[in-house]
């Protein structure tokens, strides 16, 4: 009851604080609404006439300073925010592996022991049934190909929360955990807009492709994900990175990719495959020349495809070769 009587006095004195900054909308002598806000010295300010508006403002930050990152931890008093990666959340304890008491000397051969027995009943624990082990499986292995994928870290975030709706939805039942989790790894990708191509994908997953696909068209079809088709422009900078190719290259091959795109002749077409051939016709074009072989180990397409896409390209712009 007393908790529940302070909560609602905190959210009172929340609750009017943010009516007094937002009753404060200009300054009160010039009527300029640049008002700016000085966390040091806890005053509101007007930029334009130097007026104090308001004075002995609380500072919600924490009481110490911090110069550098290792300070900052070191100073801290919370743990870290909770993610979805971690089938816990990441709001279970783990005893550190070094071997020190609190004030860093090495603690004796009995009870590191005991330490050493702490740690593995600790792990045991963290998981009660089956399904939870399954999950941290899971989630292991989407940080695992993430990781090789070389994506950051809101991908696994979004890819953690896929698999578990699918799970949640009960999908998995009667699929591998690897296909599942592999399948939600692609649809993040293709969410956050850092696509990788299924052969990426599939190179360092345990799935076979054909697997793959037919897993997260099942998946995003059951979980309603509307995924918009991959533009292949996306896939211009990686691959012309990895081809040691010029700015000049790179906005040619963006450029033929929207005049063709607008021609129609993307439609139903592969975009990595599209891309490539797009990079190819560029090289040409700005004199820095790489075989049809090299563009299509990169983009993991066949040259057959290159030469398809490059012959429609530049008929469709008008390039004679």
């Amino acid at each position: 009851m007393t908790r529940s009587t302070r909560q609602r006095e905190r959210e009172r004195e929340a609750e009017t604080e943010s009516q007094d900054q937002e009753g404060v909308r200009a300054c009160p002598e010039c009527n300029s609404d640049n008002l700016v806000k000085d966390a040091d010295r806890g005053e509101l300010i007007c930029d334009d006439c130097g007026l104090v508006v308001e004075e002995e403002n609380i500072d919600p930050g924490p009481e110490w300073r911090a110069f550098n990152h290792q300070e900052r931890q070191e100073k801290s008093r919370v743990g870290a925010p909770t993610t979805k990666t971690m089938h816990d959340k990441g709001l279970t304890t783990t005893i550190d592996w070094k071997d020190k008491d609190a004030y860093g000397r090495s603690i004796s051969s009995k009870k590191r022991s005991q330490m050493h027995r702490l740690r593995k009943w600790q792990e045991r624990i963290r998981t009660k049934d089956a399904g939870e082990r399954n999950l941290q499986f899971a989630l292991s292995e989407i940080d695992r190909m993430a990781s090789a994928l070389g994506v950051p870290r809101s991908v696994r975030e979004v890819a953690s929360v896929i698999y578990r709706r699918a799970l949640s939805e009960d999908l998995i039942r009667g699929r591998s955990i690897e296909g599942v989790a592999t399948s939600a790894l692609y649809a993040a990708c293709r969410k956050e807009g850092i696509p990788r191509s299924l052969e990426e994908i599939s190179e360092v997953s345990r799935v076979e492709r054909k697997e793959i696909g037919r897993t997260y068209r099942y998946i995003s079809q059951e979980l309603g994900l509307e995924m918009e088709p991959v533009d292949p422009k996306k896939y211009v900078p990686r691959f012309c990175s990895e081809l040691d190719l010029s700015e000049e290259v790179q906005s040619k091959a963006n450029e033929i990719i929207e005049t063709t795109a607008e021609k129609g002749l993307l439609s139903g077409k592969s975009p990595t495959g599209y891309a490539a051939a797009a990079i190819y016709a560029a090289s040409l074009l700005c004199n820095e020349k790489k075989t049809q072989r090299e563009v299509a180990d990169v983009a993991q397409v066949t040259e057959v495809t290159i030469r398809n896409r490059y012959q429609e390209q530049i008929e469709a712009m008008g390039i004679h070769s």
